[in-house]
């Protein structure tokens, strides 16, 4: 059964979401399309360094990203507290830096004099703004819309660019994260794309190798889209004039959307004490994520090690079913992911009978008996 999208993201349940959004009909949009002969592979540059611009506005922060031909994912973790921490101001100022905001808003950045009424409307609006920092379908809207916007520009053609607004799962514990996390890195490795960690472009792993090797991001701009010529007016084509429309939110140009700073990805904490980091340690990733890598790869198959590795022994997790779950992660669990006991947990809040995924997350999240 269909369920709103406020019951699949509630931050009262977990902070931690995987997301993941395709091309219109699955079409290659970011890649090498057969049909063309044309590669759109800059675009995976623009949605990499777009989601890390929107991460330095939005309280949401960025644990694992794969861009891939025609679809990306995202590891995300949603910082409610951080929002309710900031200053009106400082939330006028954040939203305005993607949306013009209203004219009231304007006139308070501005520095005009407003009465007590108008100040009370702005603090109405600066309410609104910081629950909108925290909302991931914001997040997703603004993502889709630039690149969409981009993209058909480049192409000088109308109509969707994404197949839809975007799926979800809500990551429930430390097993969920990390099984999320590592599929989502090992994306392009899982599908022959890449041959190695580091040559996996456009994924966090990537990312967080060559900040090792003292590499900082280099981001890639979309190029900023001449404005169309005007067209000629209803009544010159012998047309009736349309009917007005409303007019929407105003959505910052690309020029002054791409002057926005990346965000970092999340540190790394192995004693779990700092909130705001993944609750690993990043060499214990690194060599987790390796491993798969070798034995996941369609074309170079490796051994599953005789011995589990560090991180899957302390979540007690069983490696050898946590590796074979790399190919069918997001197709075995639904809206959420956790242990068994996280999964029935959350079934008896949303009053469900059960949730799929039962079987999968005590094959992966529960290790064999010796």
């Amino acid at each position: 059964m269909t369920r709103p999208r406020s019951s699949l993201i509630s931050l009262a349940e977990t902070p931690w979401y995987h997301v993941v959004n395709r091309c219109v009909r699955r079409a290659f949009l970011c890649g090498q399309d057969a049909a063309t002969g044309s590669n759109f592979d800059h675009r995976r540059g623009w949605i990499e360094t777009r989601i890390r611009e929107l991460a330095s506005v939005f309280t949401i922060d960025l644990a694992a990203y794969a861009v891939m031909s025609n679809h990306y994912h995202a590891v995300l973790r949603v910082d409610a507290a951080r929002a309710q921490a900031l200053g009106d101001d400082e939330v006028l100022r954040r939203w305005t830096q993607l949306f013009t905001g209203p004219l009231l808003v304007q006139r308070y950045l501005g520095g005009a004099l407003l009465g007590e009424a108008e100040r009370l409307k702005v603090a109405e609006f600066a309410a609104l703004y910081r629950q909108r920092l925290t909302d991931v379908s914001w997040f997703m809207r603004v993502l889709n819309e630039t690149i969409a916007r981009q993209a058909n520009a480049e192409d000088g053609c109308t109509g969707r660019f994404w197949e839809g607004r975007f799926k979800s799962q809500a990551l429930l514990d430390e097993q969920a994260l990390l099984a999320a996390m590592a599929y989502v890195d090992l994306n392009p490795i899982r599908a022959g794309m890449a041959q190695s960690l580091e040559d996996s472009a456009h994924t966090s792993i990537a990312a967080r190798l060559a900040e090792l090797q003292g590499r900082a991001f280099e981001p890639v701009r979309a190029p900023v889209a001449a404005p169309a010529l005007p067209a000629l007016p209803p009544e010159a084509a012998g047309e009736a004039a349309p009917t007005p429309r409303p007019p929407c939110p105003s959505l910052r140009s690309e020029q002054e959307l791409s002057a926005l700073p990346e965000a970092p990805l999340m540190p790394f904490d192995p004693t779990s004490c700092f909130a705001q980091a993944v609750p690993f340690g990043l060499e214990e990733y690194l060599d987790l994520v390796d491993t798969m890598g070798r034995v996941v790869h369609p074309s170079k198959r490796g051994a599953i090690p005789a011995s589990t590795p560090r991180l899957l022994s302390r979540l007690g997790m069983d490696a050898e079913a946590f590796i074979a779950s790399a190919d069918h992660f997001f197709k075995d669990f639904a809206s959420a992911v956790g242990t068994p006991a996280k999964l029935i947990e959350l079934a008896a809040h949303r009053q469900q009978r059960c949730l799929r995924g039962l079987a999968a997350a005590k094959r992966v999240f529960e290790a064999k008996a010796a």
